[in-house]
């Protein structure tokens, strides 16, 4: 059977009426996409009157939600101040999401400073469990999702992600692939798109493979990896690639379009795929 697999923007649509969550659902809809992330990447800042308004909406429409949690994250911070605050932010996403019907939220883990990856694992794994635990306490079951990232300063690899996800329960992986390319300056075809998709089925499954949560967007990138995103179009990006692998996969979840132009290229993406 067909997968299906959503298309939507990361943030409000531009053409939306207004910057509210309310108004980007709405025009979410409109433009025929299935999906939204909500953007707390400054700060988690709605109420919850809001998020149950955003809610509604978001049913009525039949437009899935998920979150993006403030930028503000690092889970191997030097001091235990930070690591503190990066973990409520991360528990106050997924409280407000829980109120959102957001069922992902969708976060950045650390850097790896001057420590190891394997101290930096062991730190990130540790913090996710108590974050887990407490989530779970309170019948919260959001997923969180780590997600790969795009600068080699980041933790985040591929191998990263899913092995996190594979150890703790309530971890699922955000496999970003413009920051996949970004980050290695490969990671660019078909053949290379269709193995990360083959190392998620292979760790976690095909469960996994049909609940796939994926960021793309045009990328500018340099020695030490991500600089800034563009729309597809002016990026090297084998968007045409990587919607070919996920239709031969048989993924199926959501794509999130990061560009520029958001919408634009979220409707391309989705009439990409629909025509291969």
């Amino acid at each position: 059977m067909r997968q299906q697999l959503l298309f939507g923007t990361g943030g409000v649509p531009l053409s939306a009426k207004s910057p509210t969550t309310e108004s980007g659902i709405e025009r979410i809809a409109e433009l025929g996409l299935g999906c939204m992330e909500v953007q707390f990447v400054r700060g988690v800042k709605m109420s919850e009157l809001m998020a149950q308004s955003a809610a509604d909406i978001a049913r009525s429409k039949g437009v899935k939600l998920s979150a993006h949690a403030p930028y503000f994250i690092n889970l191997n911070a030097d001091d235990t101040e930070t690591g503190a605050a990066s973990r409520h932010r991360l528990i106050q996403t997924a409280r407000i999401a829980s109120v959102l019907v957001a069922d992902t939220v969708v976060f950045h883990a650390a850097y790896y400073l001057s420590d190891t990856p394997s101290t930096v694992y062991a730190a990130v794994k540790q913090a996710l469990e108590e974050t887990t635990t407490l989530l779970a306490a309170e019948d919260n079951s959001v997923l969180l999702r780590p997600e790969t990232t795009g600068k080699r300063s980041q933790f985040g690899t591929v191998e990263e992600i899913l092995s996190l996800s594979a150890e703790i329960e309530g971890i699922a992986p955000c496999i970003d692939f413009a920051h996949l390319h970004a980050r290695t300056g490969k990671l660019n075809s078909f053949e290379e798109f269709a193995a990360v998709l083959e190392q998620v089925e292979g760790r976690l499954g095909k469960q996994a493979l049909s609940h796939m949560h994926i960021h793309v967007a045009g990328v500018q990138y340099g020695q030490y990896g991500e600089i800034r995103h563009l729309n597809l179009k002016e990026s090297d990006l084998d968007y045409v690639g990587l919607l070919r692998a996920l239709k031969e996969a048989n993924a199926g979840g959501r794509v999130i379009c990061e560009s520029r132009n958001l919408e634009s290229d979220a409707l391309l993406l989705q009439a990409t795929y629909n025509s291969l």
